[in-house]
């Protein structure tokens, strides 16, 4: 039997049967890829140019098709304009694959914005499989770093290039047709995460949706890495995570917040012992960073680069979830990493041997959960 729908304000309550919204996680071609492996065809719509204030950048991106969409080009009516003509799009199998819509979005659709945008549609199916894998493939590699398409009498073609600063899309137009140009990139920030108990699991989850880092994750104990992870997380069991520092790239972030204060400490001194991150942060109170940069000092490493507590101020719940929110707005503040010229040699792996300690502090004498 249906249980009687709740009122509110003399007004019966309207059930919902909607699905979450997903995110397009990394670059438009990669989600491309993974959909038409399974499905015949898709419309990706791209902003390729703005002029004045606009919902998203361009090279934002989102995937139609006849059920749904993923990602999002800023939402409101412009999306609901866009996704209307891509459906359009999907069913004219008899018209050309590419259709650029100039839209203004005070008068046409009442947005307050104010700009004008260009959207570039494109109708996809599995024909376009192999030179969408080659533009991905290339991008993971380090090859060629842009795709361009040209669109000129109703016919169009893709290629791939190597170009040096190039914007994220140019839209190029000439008597015979339009030439976009997109890149591949940028590619992932490196970024460490050494713990995966409430806080590391909330953290990975809100990170990985980011698709701004390539994210390696580990922990000591496999029972807590999941399964089934989004592209650009990788996990690791190890008993030893100390040993894996020495194999990390030159300007990787790193974030620490195991179970153990001990194995906190040992993973601070041996990054900071190489002088090449980008970013190392700890979670902790204000009492266990001075007492992890007094020990630092006594073992001859220079402490400044330990960001300690972590997190940006303002925000003092101490649930997993809000810790993992203050981390990541903290690396979204930080940019892209500066690349580095000339990287320290990589610590040997296992040559860092665990520090004497008294027992008597919170770093050797206590084990615990994520803080």
């Amino acid at each position: 039997m249906n249980a009687p729908h709740e009122k509110s304000g003399g007004h019966a309550a309207t059930p919902t049967g909607g699905a979450w919204l997903n995110p397009l996680a990394g670059h438009w071609i990669d989600g491309a890829c993974a959909h038409l492996t399974q499905h015949a065809a898709l419309v990706r719509v791209t902003v390729v140019a703005l002029r004045g204030s606009a919902p998203r950048e361009p090279g934002a991106s989102m995937l139609i098709d006849g059920s749904g969409m993923l990602g999002t080009i800023g939402g409101g009516r412009l999306e609901w304009h866009a996704a209307r003509a891509a459906r359009q799009l999907l069913c004219a199998n008899d018209s050309p694959a590419v259709q650029i819509d100039d839209v203004i979005l005070g008068p046409e659709l009442g947005q307050c914005c104010g700009g004008r945008v260009q959207l570039w549609l494109e109708r996809l199916t599995r024909q376009d499989l192999p030179w969408l894998q080659a533009a991905s493939q290339s991008a993971r590699n380090g090859g060629a770093n842009a795709v361009e398409t040209r669109f000129a009498a109703g016919i169009v073609t893709h290629s791939l290039r190597s170009l040096a600063d190039a914007a994220p899309v140019t839209l190029r137009r000439d008597a015979a047709g339009e030439t976009l140009v997109e890149t591949l990139g940028p590619r992932r920030s490196p970024l460490w995460v050494f713990g995966a108990g409430h806080v590391g699991q909330a953290l990975v989850r809100l990170l990985a949706e980011l698709a701004l880092f390539d994210i390696r994750w580990i922990d000591p104990r496999p029972e807590l890495l999941p399964a089934g992870l989004p592209d650009g997380v990788t996990t690791q069991a190890c008993a030893a995570p100390v040993d894996l520092v020495g194999a990390a790239a030159a300007a990787t972030r790193y974030v620490v917040l195991t179970h153990d204060h001990a194995l906190d400490y040992e993973l601070c001194r041996s990054i900071l012992k190489r002088g090449d991150a980008a970013w190392v942060g700890l979670i902790g109170s204000a009492s266990k960073a001075a007492r992890f940069r007094a020990r630092l000092r006594r073992d001859g490493i220079d402490p400044t680069g330990l960001i300690c507590p972590i997190g940006v101020s303002g925000i003092v719940s101490k649930l997993p979830a809000a810790i993992a929110i203050a981390v990541a707005a903290q690396l979204l503040q930080l940019g892209a990493p500066a690349p580095v010229a000339d990287a320290a040699p990589a610590v040997e792996a296992g040559a860092a041997a665990p520090h004497a300690c008294d027992g008597a502090c919170e770093i050797c004498g206590q084990r615990r959960d994520d803080p």
